[in-house]
């Protein structure tokens, strides 16, 4: 059994509990998704099974895409509506168009600090984990990339628990109630995210997504083929080439694609391999390979 599973997760769940209901409907061990969703926060977790496993790196590289709520004038301890109130703002009366210059400095290539309450590892601990010991530690900024945001409906001003829904694109990595968190700091106002709907990931739609009850009932037909995953550009061998690929050998090649790329056979997808070389002397070096040989 191998295949992407593109699930609607629920919220109340984590990602590694959405993981272990999988495992126990399909029957299968090896199932791992491709990147954490919070607890509170629903939408598309892929899943990949079996063989697929192998492409969860590839997966957890592509951008997302996310609606939110915003909550004006309160802060909380863990930038969502699950943490404590540390500082609420009376008296304010922002127009719109401040919250609109607000996000365009949150877009673009920026550095975010990952919160305290994020699953990131440090020093072989999750932050989460001493969060709830009650402590805080210096943490790195990330590089992430946030390509939009959208917001409506449009207001004449945001005041005390203004709610505002936004639309973001961002890249992997991306903490949204940091970003939504930031936003209330620039305003001076203070907000935290009080809802958060992930609508896609990667090549996943939130409108194709399948609940876990319906896993539950349709099982492996819910399978997606491992390639319907990846959104690199294809390359198609013959069978000799193909068979060398599966055998880890590098082939020479024509083709116009560098980098990353789906390679094909007579038989169907072979795996993941790597354009190399310029002009006409290309070679395609295999990467992860998922065919049988």
């Amino acid at each position: 059994m191998h295949g992407v599973l593109n699930i609607l997760k629920p919220p109340g769940m984590t990602s590694h509990d959405v993981v272990v209901q999988a495992r126990r409907i399909l029957g299968i061990k090896r199932i791992g998704h491709t990147g954490t969703l919070d607890p509170a926060a629903a939408g598309v977790l892929p899943l990949c099974v079996g063989r697929a496993t192998r492409l969860v790196e590839f997966l957890q590289e592509q951008d997302k895409v996310y609606r939110g709520e915003i909550t004006f004038g309160i802060a909380t301890d863990t930038q969502d509506g699950t943490g404590t109130i540390i500082r609420e703002t009376e008296d304010f009366d922002i127009a719109w168009e401040e919250l609109v210059k607000a996000s365009r400095r949150l877009q673009g290539a920026i550095e975010q600090l990952p919160p305290m309450t994020s699953a990131v590892r440090i020093k072989g601990e999750r932050l989460y984990e001493l969060a709830r010991r009650g402590k805080e530690i210096a943490r790195q900024p990330r590089l992430i990339h946030i390509f939009s945001w959208q917001f409506s409906p449009r207001q004449q001003s945001l005041t005390k628990n203004s709610r505002v829904m936004f639309d973001i694109h961002c890249s992997k990595g991306t903490y949204v109630r940091t970003a939504v968190h930031d936003i209330g700091e620039l305003l001076g106002c203070g907000a935290y995210l009080s809802f958060l709907l992930r609508t896609r990931s990667g090549t996943f739609h939130l409108d194709d997504a399948i609940t876990l009850e319906e896993l539950a009932r349709h099982r492996e037909s819910c399978l997606l083929p491992m390639d319907a995953s990846l959104d690199f550009p294809a390359l198609v061998l013959p069978d000799k080439e193909a068979d060398q690929i599966i055998h880890g050998a590098v082939v020479p090649v024509t083709t116009d694609s560098g980098g990353l790329i789906r390679v094909y056979g007579p038989r169907g997808f072979v795996g993941v391999g790597r354009i190399e070389g310029e002009g006409k002397t290309k070679y395609c070096r295999p990467i992860k390979v998922l065919a049988n040989p």
